[in-house]
């Protein structure tokens, strides 16, 4: 049998997982008999202050009443989490000595949850430990974590079925996270009621981080040229670039965000879009929880950590913030004109999905083609002109640039390897959609 490949060359192989998927219309009340079944005793039910007045929640405490179950509530969660945020709950989940957490939220929700279950389970390491490399020493994930539920809200991050939370570094605003296989939930409770409590924009927005998901995880590079070969497969990242079985998701995503999302926008009773829509966000969830996403995400984090004075409609927030969604989507024709060069036939048989006539269509023209595809789409569903209309300017390009170039995690999945030139050229390219 020949030798595997020595550190340094490239990857030969790639893994999947996911969460456990449950799926159907008022599927959470089977949450407290799920926790009964595992034998908790003592439970931290983690949400945000808006939330915690909402259905969903409601519909998880009846379950927990119903079944008896023991819990405590934590809805301190910030939307679009910091560093504090998450040692605040992680402080939260370490003093209540929980054996399992039910998370009902959105990503922010849910990845606040994934942070405090490892750290509770991990007293002694601190925060930058497990946080991705280099702003942190992303150390492999080795303890054994207490049973996670999440329960989402939105239809958008897939946090529901990765092993990966986010949340913004505010000493260097920059926005990082912790991946691992280890953090994700145990169970996905996907539950098309509660998507019908979503307003318009935050249907949009979280939308958007579907498309983005689906789109950078099928064009991202594939697994076999991924560099380093791991030594060890507990080395092997979450993010591993594209591959077979993920690609599989990543399109059947984009077809349902093609065919349901508008709709699910412009008419909060179509439940069939919001369902599709609710389903779609997990199957991209499953494509890019292992294949990883690139350069609309790494350039999406300063978009989102250095927000000024923008406050989105819809959220009701008492800070500046610029919905995730909406910062990776607005660079997203900038990006796939550039990265279209390697792999253009798919981003041709991306924008035919999106609704581009490609009959007559060159190979060479793939990034214009689904770049234009893209401006339409964002065009139809009134989404700002541009990082000028949400408040940045080309003087603010260079931080920009240096937000995006510690994100090496997602950036060096990007099909084709860029420059701080190249990202400059790219913030600039986005100051404007149409």
């Amino acid at each position: 049998v020949p030798e595997r490949p020595t550190l340094g060359s490239t990857d030969y192989a790639f893994e999947m997982a996911i969460s456990n998927i449950r799926y159907g219309e008022g599927v959470t009340k089977e949450i407290g008999m799920d926790l009964q079944n595992l034998g908790a005793r003592r439970i931290c039910l983690m949400t945000d202050k808006n939330l915690s007045k909402l259905p969903p929640v409601n519909a998880v405490l009846n379950s927990l009443a119903k079944y008896g179950i023991n819990f405590q509530i934590y809805d301190n969660v910030h939307v679009e989490p910091t560093d504090q945020s998450f040692l605040d709950a992680i402080q939260f989940a370490r003093k209540g000595e929980f054996d399992a957490y039910v998370a009902v939220g959105g990503g922010s929700v849910i990845d606040t949850c994934k942070a405090a279950n490892l750290y509770a389970a991990s007293p002694s390491s601190e925060f930058l430990d497990y946080v991705n490399a280099p702003i942190g020493k992303g150390k492999p994930v080795t303890v054994p974590l207490k049973p996670l539920i999440a329960v989402p809200t939105t239809s958008g991050t897939g946090s529901e079925t990765t092993g990966v939370a986010i949340f913004d570094f505010k000493e260097l605003k920059v926005k990082t996270g912790i991946a691992s296989r280890a953090i994700k939930p145990t169970l996905g409770i996907i539950d098309p009621l509660h998507t019908l409590s979503m307003p318009e924009r935050i249907v949009a927005n979280s939308g958007f981080d579907v498309l983005c998901h689906a789109l950078e995880s099928y064009t991202a590079l594939p697994y076999h040229q991924r560099s380093p070969c791991p030594s060890n497969p507990i080395e092997r990242p979450a993010y591993q670039g594209s591959n077979p079985i993920s690609d599989v998701w990543a399109l059947h995503a984009l077809r349902i965000v093609a065919k349901y999302l508008k709709r699910a926008i412009r008419n909060p009773e179509d439940h069939e879009a919001r369902a599709n829509m609710h389903l779609a966000s997990a199957f991209a969830g499953i494509g890019f929880g292992n294949a990883g996403v690139h350069l609309c995400h790494g350039m999406s984090y300063p978009i989102s950590g250095l927000v000024k004075t923008y406050k989105p409609k819809d959220y009701n927030v008492d800070h500046s913030l610029v919905p995730h969604g909406l910062s990776v989507v607005l660079t997203s024709p900038a990006v796939f004109a550039f990265t279209a060069q390697i792999h253009p036939e798919r981003h041709l048989e991306a924008a035919e999905i999106l609704g581009a006539d490609i009959r007559t269509a060159r190979i060479k023209d793939a990034g214009l083609i689904l770049a234009d595809t893209l401006r339409k789409f964002l065009f139809d569903l009134n989404v700002d002109d541009g990082l000028a209309a949400i408040g940045y300017s080309k003087a603010d390009i260079p931080a920009l640039v240096k937000g995006t170039l510690p994100q090496e995690r997602v950036t060096k999945l990007s099909p084709r390897p860029q420059t701080e030139e190249d990202l400059s050229a790219l913030f600039e390219a986005s100051m404007k959609l149409y």
